[in-house]
């Protein structure tokens, strides 16, 4: 599968973004999906997962309440809904599909990589 993450910008501090994941192939659903984000000089971290079916999704501590995963198998989409933004959400954000496992927060254990959307939190 083929990952394609856009929506990424500038945005003030309390704003909001809305990133997006698209994924080519017939097979979409049989792939759980994660957003990932790194900031400059620092790990790549996880941000939220969500189960193959959409019915189950997982936050880190950092998005919890802020931000919100979801999908549409119909249209091959992972939507990483982003509000209420600060400076350290800057990041450049990517998303990734692992096969046969839900939830996964370890980036290594992912299969697939999409190229990134640079998200910058600036007044």
């Amino acid at each position: 599968v083929q990952l394609q993450a856009s929506g990424g910008g500038l945005v003030q501090p309390g704003g909001s973004l809305r990133l997006s994941c698209a994924a080519s192939g017939r097979t979409f659903s049989s792939y759980a999906v994660g957003w990932f984000r790194q900031a400059p000089g620092k790990e790549r971290e996880f941000v939220a997962a969500i189960s193959r079916s959409g019915r189950s999704e997982t936050h880190a501590d950092s998005a919890k309440g802020r931000f919100t995963i979801s999908r549409d198998n119909a249209k091959n989409t992972v939507v990483l809904q982003m509000n209420s933004l600060n400076v350290e959400d800057t990041a450049v954000y990517y998303c990734a599909a692992i096969s046969d496992y839900d939830l996964v927060y370890e980036s290594a254990r992912y299969d697939y990589w999409g190229q990134g959307t640079l998200v910058t939190v600036s007044s």
